[in-house]
């Protein structure tokens, strides 16, 4: 991790081990059954106020908690278009495995990148100090691989011109 990322992430760690004290709370609504609060919202008094944590404008983390569960929303930093076109594509290779992650959602909320949904089962079945390592782990693996994505392109259009170049002279 990088040292200007680390604060972000620290606060973004510290804040969920406060948000993550989920209890089994089963839906007024329909008897036995036990639905995520914040996915549905039909009981406000259910859920506490969202928190947002933001690095920059294009960078910021949304927190909406309930009594049991949690979703965090993350916008992924893009300063240009091929930042924008490989966030969308990386996202939508995530979203269709969602299944073997468990606590990532396939769409995420409006105007961010990726969204994660942890329940109290989650917290119940795993370790709790774990998710949120994994969650933080998850965006800074997210941002590298971006960036690493980004100077490949970059590279073999560097590559790609120069080839193209040399046949124009020839």
């Amino acid at each position: 991790m990088s040292d200007a990322y680390r604060p972000y992430l620290k606060c973004i760690q510290s804040t969920l081990a406060a948000c993550l004290c989920l209890q089994n709370f089963p839906c007024q609504q329909v008897e036995r059954q036990n639905k995520p609060e914040i996915e549905f919202k039909n009981n406000p008094e259910l859920l506490l106020k969202p928190i947002l944590i933001c690095r920059s404008e294009q960078e910021k983390c949304y927190i909406e908690t309930s009594i049991n569960s949690v979703r965090v929303s993350f916008k992924i930093k893009q300063t240009d278009q091929l930042d924008a076109l490989l966030v969308k594509k990386y996202m939508a290779f995530l979203m269709q495995r969602a299944e073997a992650v468990g606590v990532l959602r396939r769409v995420p909320i409006e105007d961010y990148d990726v969204s994660f949904l942890i329940t109290n089962f989650h917290c119940q079945h795993y370790n709790k100090q774990k998710l949120i390592d994994f969650i933080a782990r998850l965006v800074e693996d997210i941002n590298a691989e971006i960036h690493e994505l980004k100077l490949l392109v970059n590279t073999r259009g560097r590559a790609v011109a120069a080839d193209y170049q040399k046949m124009l002279s020839a």
